[in-house]
């Protein structure tokens, strides 16, 4: 099926794309790094407010396109444990942002049957930004349609960190002293203890402003992921972009390691791993499951 039929374009440009974008090849799970919205601002010599405000608009324009085109997620990262690092009115803006997002968005999101699940470390978050973040989960915990994860105050370091530490915590609370010390870690025990249990690994993952680096981003999930790096910044990443991705992303041939299949088509199944179901949908934190 043509992607054409799940989407109206907005010009002929769209059209163009979406003529050429088959839906049975696009891949369940994208993630992507929105950079470059300081230097979209500084470029037109605007505050760096500004440019996450334009970021916002990419963002909604992303969530839409990714869920008429029935992906199984989609997962950005919003706000890294680093960022904290930033001038504090910097921060308290991108919180207030985001509380303006859920707010305005959500009704939006709900009603296109989206999911929303968050990665990260919440607890640490600010109250209200906590509270209307677990409003919209709950909000939308019984949709079907995509799921739309947003890594807040998340590190993969720091994901790893409490992955290790909730496994240890569970052995410890079920098993004597003497079976913690013959414990022996698999595959499968860590990714059953990561923030994002239950979802499917990334397929493709997208950095937007050029810059060629993972930045402590989903490490472990990744690891088969097909990487797509562009020098538009993030507010300028619009829905023609990013099907210009998408159909970059259908020209690669995924091999993991082996040999292409004779068919060429190297686009079905899962990643070799990724045990996690498509449809479960769970997610964790460092404090539960959300």
């Amino acid at each position: 099926m043509k992607a054409s039929k799940l989407l109206e374009p907005a010009d002929k440009v769209e059209a163009s794309l979406l003529e050429k974008l088959e839906v049975q090849r696009l891949p369940r799970h994208v993630a992507i790094i929105m950079d470059g919205n300081g230097r979209w601002a500084q470029k037109r010599h605007l505050p760096r407010i500004a440019g996450h405000s334009a970021g916002v608009r990419a963002a909604r324009e992303a969530i839409e396109t990714c869920a008429r085109l029935h992906l199984s997620a989609l997962t950005l990262y919003a706000f890294s444990v680093e960022n904290w690092r930033r001038p504090k009115t910097e921060v308290n803006f991108l919180m207030r942002l985001l509380r303006e997002y859920l707010k305005k968005e959500l009704p939006v999101i709900h009603e296109n049957n989206i999911r929303l699940l968050v990665i990260g470390r919440p607890a640490e978050l600010p109250d209200g930004v906590r509270s209307d973040l677990e409003r919209g989960i709950e909000l939308t915990s019984k949709n079907t349609g995509m799921k739309l994860v947003v890594a807040l105050n998340y590190g993969a370091r720091a994901e790893l960190v409490d992955a290790f530490n909730a496994l240890l915590d569970g052995v410890r609370s079920t098993t004597t002293n003497g079976a913690l010390a013959n414990l022996r870690v698999n595959e499968q025990m860590i990714s059953d203890h990561l923030y994002t249990a239950g979802l499917p690994d990334p397929d493709f993952l997208i950095r937007t402003s050029g810059e060629l680096r993972i930045s402590n981003f989903l490490l472990w999930q990744i690891a088969y992921a097909e990487l797509y790096v562009t020098d538009v910044l993030w507010p300028d990443f619009n829905r023609a972009r990013l099907l210009e991705a998408l159909l970059e992303y259908q020209s690669r041939e995924r091999r993991y390691g082996g040999l292409a299949s004779e068919s060429g088509d190297s686009y079905t199944g899962s990643n070799p791993g990724d045990s996690n179901s498509a449809g479960s949908g769970a997610s964790r934190s460092n404090s539960g499951r959300s």
